[in-house]
């Protein structure tokens, strides 16, 4: 019985099955725990994941080309070029610019042509000024003397013109293609031997187409005589005012605010400084003389 005991007791210890399946059980899972799927989640997932995910995005065509053409278009595109010089040379930018500019300085040449008649003085000397283009065609005033060489013997005359067609010059002096009005004037000296003789009867360098009834007197203190006609005489068609000789002159004035100021001026320095006539009475003729002229031949209906 006791035999029986010792056997049944040995086995259950020295059993083989149970080694081999714990070494085994414990082993191979073990084993291939740590060896098959560790390598291979070590070694092949791991690598080609890693490999795949670095070395793909890197080396990817498609990214390389994006960029480089998303960098390359915008910066070379031909559009913006096109638009860029187009905007710069743009015709119509320039012909604004030239336009404006081109006006401006034109001026207001046009006005200052046509307001010929406005100049910066109140008269030029006549020939002077046609020979410097500056007589005015619209309207103007000349005033022309006539002295004699041997005595302060004078006569002048005063036109008034509108509307000028022509003008040219001629071997006496320059004609007028207009109509006109003309004012005489004669000063007589003290010493002048035929006062009683009417002025329209004299000879031909001291004549004026006038009779004493027809002229407005200013009797000077030195007993020298302005004569003024009352009335211009007319002339239709055309006029020519004759070139001057010696101290002789002819003057164009101007249409300005201070023409007839400018006319009373003149006559009374010529005939005080010039004619002796004294400065008083020198005034007096000339005031009368711009009188006659502000009446009688002023730019109103046909010389307007």
């Amino acid at each position: 019985m006791a035999t029986i005991k010792k056997e049944a007791a040995a086995k259950p210890a020295a059993k083989k099955p149970a080694a081999k399946t714990a070494t085994k059980a414990a082993a191979k899972p073990a084993a291939k725990a740590a060896t098959k799927p560790a390598a291979k989640a070590a070694t092949k997932p791991a690598a080609k994941t890693a490999s795949k995910t670095a070395a793909k995005p890197a080396a990817k065509k498609p990214a390389a080309k994006a960029a480089t053409k998303a960098g390359a278009k915008p910066a070379a595109k031909k559009p913006a070029a096109k638009t860029a010089s187009k905007t710069a040379a743009k015709k119509p930018a320039a012909k604004t610019a030239k336009k404006p500019a081109g006006k401006a300085t034109a001026a207001k040449k046009s006005p200052a042509k046509k307001r010929e008649d406005v100049a910066d003085v109140a008269f030029r000397n006549l020939f002077e000024a046609y020979a410097q283009g500056k007589l005015p065609f619209n309207h103007g005033y000349i005033v022309s003397s006539f002295f004699s060489d041997k005595s302060y013997y004078s006569k002048y005359e005063i036109v008034s013109y509108a509307g000028v067609k022509e003008i040219f010059p001629t071997a006496e002096g320059l004609t007028f293609v207009t109509g006109g009005k003309k004012l005489h004037v004669l000063l007589e000296p003290d010493t002048y031997n035929k006062k009683f003789q009417e002025p329209v009867s004299r000879s031909d360098d001291e004549r004026i187409p006038k009779r004493f009834a027809e002229l407005e007197t200013v009797t000077a203190s030195n007993q020298s005589k302005i004569m003024i006609a009352k009335e211009p005489d007319e002339s239709y068609g055309s006029f020519t005012i004759l070139k001057p000789t010696g101290i002789n002159f002819s003057m164009v004035f101007y249409q300005t605010p201070e023409l007839f100021n400018a006319l009373t001026a003149f006559f009374q320095d010529s005939f005080n400084r010039f004619r002796r006539v004294p400065a008083i009475d020198a005034k007096k003729a000339a005031q009368l003389i711009t009188a006659t002229i502000k009446k009688s031949m002023g730019f109103e209906g046909e010389y307007s």
